[in-house]
């Protein structure tokens, strides 16, 4: 298999979505660094590369955002500089792992993109509506999976909030700790230079929770959502002339009959995990844990 080939493969048919968001995040940063050597090299303004950032960060003034609505969703897969892209894909692959591990790869998914989502809506809002920002909600932009990664941590923390993860220094951690400590963080931060950046983090956070909690009560806040995906890619597939359908009542009334049972083994065993953590769980839980999460696919 060439590299590009191997390439579309990791970007368009992972076999997991925490590698394709990371894929993704990776190649658009090192395309556009490529671009801004080859401009150094051969002696050219800077413009393209910084054009390209310009258009795909997300802009405070709601004037340039009418411009630019796309970058709503383009800033949360763009970082400036190399340790800022690091950090997140850090961040996002160890919480990433866990939480795909147990909502499955779809659920993962959106909540990155709602919570990047939810994170530029509100830095747009905050900048436009307080006082603080005032003077300045022409200029700022932000950028960066920092929203959509700290949506997926808090999710994570909320479902199982005292899973550990093994810390340098401070050893076993539970991850609501962790999680907590970087929210606060983000909170106290917003007095900085990088009040936009910490402000769709918050966002980020707010959608990760509200998420996790919904879906316990029985409600997926990203199906509508899903749902108008579903209908728009049918759009473009060929339809095919002949249907053929047909009824299997028995089945069905089976099925009606296993669905909650099978809901209620998964629901005890996540209780049982924010109780004893993951390793608690016995062989079998947790192989039912992960054919559950390969069916939500």
């Amino acid at each position: 298999m060439s590299l590009v080939e191997e390439l579309k493969q990791v970007l368009f048919r992972p076999q997991r979505k925490l590698h394709q968001f990371i894929a993704i995040n990776v190649f658009v940063f090192f395309a556009i660094k490529l671009i801004a050597v080859f401009e150094l090299l051969f002696k050219m303004e800077p413009t393209l590369s910084t054009k390209i950032v310009s258009y795909l960060a997300v802009p405070a003034s709601l004037d340039a955002l009418i411009k630019q609505p796309w970058s709503l969703f383009t800033y949360m897969f763009l970082h400036e500089g190399f340790f800022h892209l690091l950090f997140n894909m850090l961040g996002l692959y160890w919480f990433g792992q866990l939480l795909e591990e147990y909502i499955g790869g779809k659920k993962f998914a959106w909540i990155y993109i709602l919570g990047g989502l939810t994170g530029g809506a509100l830095f747009i809002l905050m900048f436009n509506i307080f006082p603080a920002f005032e003077n300045n909600a022409l200029l700022p932009r932000t950028l960066g999976a920092s929203a959509g990664v700290l949506a997926i941590a808090v999710a994570t923390a909320t479902l199982l909030p005292n899973y550990q993860f093994m810390l340098f220094i401070f050893g076993l951690v539970k991850i609501k700790y962790i999680v907590l400590f970087f929210v606060l963080l983000d909170l106290i931060n917003i007095t900085g230079d990088n009040a936009g950046g910490h402000i769709a983090h918050l966002g980020g956070a707010i959608l990760g929770f509200c998420y996790v909690k919904q879906l316990r009560a029985g409600n997926d806040i990203s199906s509508p959502f899903s749902t108008l995906g579903k209908k728009i890619s049918s759009l473009f597939k060929r339809k095919s002339k002949m249907k053929v359908a047909y009824k299997n009542t028995e089945n069905e009334r089976k099925n009606v009959r296993k669905q909650p049972s099978k809901q209620e083994i998964i629901d005890r065993i996540l209780d049982k995990i924010s109780k004893t953590g993951y390793e608690g769980l016995t062989k079998e839980e947790k192989e039912i844990l992960f054919k559950a999460s390969q069916e939500k696919e």
